[in-house]
């Protein structure tokens, strides 16, 4: 079930094919079919509440732009406090790497805060996908996450030893825990590097509250897009050297 250190490597190729497989769910295309979703898991999620009878379809269009919001900075406060205690050299790193277990920040929570993140950005971004596009995006981008989780686990373990087994047995994996687990480590946050290399789940949540109220999803997609390549410009000011 782990990842390989082939799919570590190139993750951030493996999670764009997962996204490309979110927004275009070639299944559903018909003949002649290729451009712009009939429809959006945004509108079918706020149609579905309203025919429940849950809310009227104004109300569940709120709810659900809301939620996505939120999802999005709720993203981009993980992925921010957790590149700028562990380094954006090491977050986005090709290999698997291992130092000593860090112990600060988001860390002492959760031990997989930028999965975690990234996780929650995506369900914010899913709302902009057809329905079945989203749902499957979901699920598929989940379980790479998970993958990815339990090959660092087992990484870190052979690499760092007892001290993370310890660290393990503390802290939970996925939910964060209310009060911190473990005693603070000395770490300083490099909290500017950290906004340059997460300038993509710092910047779509942005954009998504300002427009998401136009209701405009091809707008928004754009966005997202400009978004993403900017990130990739804003990665050239990143220093270079991992630390060892």
């Amino acid at each position: 079930m782990r990842a390989t250190q082939f799919e570590f490597r190139f993750r951030l190729l493996i999670i764009l094919l997962i996204y490309a497989l979110g927004f275009w769910a070639p299944w559903t295309w018909t003949q002649g079919r290729f451009g712009p979703p009939a429809t959006t898991a945004w509108l079918a999620l706020a149609t579905m509440l309203a025919r429940w009878g849950w809310l009227h379809l104004d109300q569940a269009t709120l709810l659900v732009t809301g939620l996505a919001i939120l999802f999005g900075f709720v993203g981009a406060v993980l992925r921010v406090w957790g590149t700028a205690f562990l380094g954006a050299s090491i977050v986005h790193a090709g290999p698997m790497l291992a130092g000593s277990v860090m112990a600060a920040g988001p860390y002492r929570y959760v031990r997989n805060p930028l999965y975690l993140g990234s996780w929650f950005l995506g369900l914010s971004i899913a709302i902009l996908m057809p329905p079945s596009g989203a749902l499957v995006f979901v699920v598929v981008l989940g379980l790479f996450y998970f993958r990815l989780i339990l090959g660092e686990e087992d990484f870190l373990t052979g690499q760092i030893g007892g001290a993370y087994v310890e660290y393990r047995r503390q802290v939970p994996r996925l939910v964060p825990s209310l009060l911190p687990r473990i005693a603070a480590s000395k770490a300083r946050p490099q909290w500017l590097m950290s906004l340059i290399a997460e300038f993509l789940p710092v910047s779509y949540p942005l954009c998504l509250a300002v427009l998401a109220w136009r209701y405009e999803p091809l707008l928004l997609i754009r966005c997202l897009v400009i978004c993403f390549g900017l990130s990739l410009v804003m990665r050239a000011f990143l220093p270079k050297k991992v630390a060892a």
